[in-house]
């Protein structure tokens, strides 16, 4: 069972990684969502992410997006480092 990411945190339960391509002209992104981390640290476990899965991405109001399907490689990264992560959205 996850646990929350912070107290307060409106019931949802740690990282949460999707898979979504709209609005961008069909390219596919990763999106992690749901990390309480301060934005510099967030920032450079971005870095981290991108790096490891050898592609470009951003971070966006809080939301990392990783260009391409890496929702299971970037599930397994966070895990590594210690996030309750769960995978959205089929």
């Amino acid at each position: 069972r996850l646990r929350p990411t912070r107290p307060g945190a409106q019931g949802r339960w740690g990282a949460r990684v999707s898979r979504e391509s709209k609005g961008r002209g069909g390219k596919v992104v990763t999106l992690v969502r749901g990390l309480a981390l301060a934005p510099e640290p967030l920032a450079a476990l971005g870095k981290r992410l991108r790096g490891a899965c050898g592609s470009g991405g951003t971070l966006k109001d809080g939301v990392l997006e990783i260009q391409g399907d890496h929702v299971e490689r970037v599930m397994g990264l966070l895990q590594a480092e210690g996030h309750a992560v769960k995978r959205a959205g089929g």
